[in-house]
């Protein structure tokens, strides 16, 4: 997995004060997209052990509160892969740390099997990512005054308690 750029003390992309990661690769390729350059698997950096070392200790202060992840998109199969060992690992070594992740396919799109999002390890990543927003960017439906998305199609959903619930629950701002 490659990423184009790691954000520190980012709050804009998600509740509270933030590290920010944005993958590589995407196929959404959505219509006014604010970082096309991120839809090529190869952009940017490889993600190492190096990297993962750095966005630990980037993690590690009080007043983090967790980790985004952003694209590209995180749920391109290829980027699963490469982020769930990771996010078990941060898991592990900062428990009370949130993670929200964005994605251009639907949350009911990661759930059916076929889709292109779909792979071994997506139920596994879902159990990781406390809140996900799901939805294609859509140009027609930009709107800047909503809270952490960039158009009204997309939805905040709180993974915790639709888990907990057993039916989709949006994230209350």
């Amino acid at each position: 997995m490659y990423y184009g750029e790691i954000k520190n003390c980012d709050i804009a992309d998600g509740e509270g004060v933030r590290v920010s990661l944005f993958v590589s690769g995407c196929t959404n390729r959505c219509k006014g997209c604010f970082q096309p350059e991120t839809w090529a698997f190869d952009y940017g950096q490889p993600f190492t052990a190096e990297t993962e070392a750095q966005l630990l200790a980037m993690l590690a202060p009080d007043y983090i509160n967790g980790l985004t992840l952003l694209g590209g998109d995180p749920f391109e199969p290829e980027n699963q892969r490469a982020l769930v060992p990771f996010l078990r690992h941060m898991r592990e070594t900062l428990p009370h740390k949130t993670v929200w992740c964005y994605t251009g396919f639907t949350y009911e799109q990661l759930l059916t099997d076929g889709s292109h999002p779909r792979c071994e390890v997506t139920d596994q990543f879902l159990a990781l990512v406390d809140v996900l927003v799901d939805g294609p960017f859509i140009e027609q439906r930009h709107d800047i005054s909503l809270r952490f998305r960039g158009s009204s199609n997309q939805r905040l959903i709180d993974l915790n308690e639709t888990r907990l619930r057993r039916e989709l629950v949006l994230w209350d701002d």
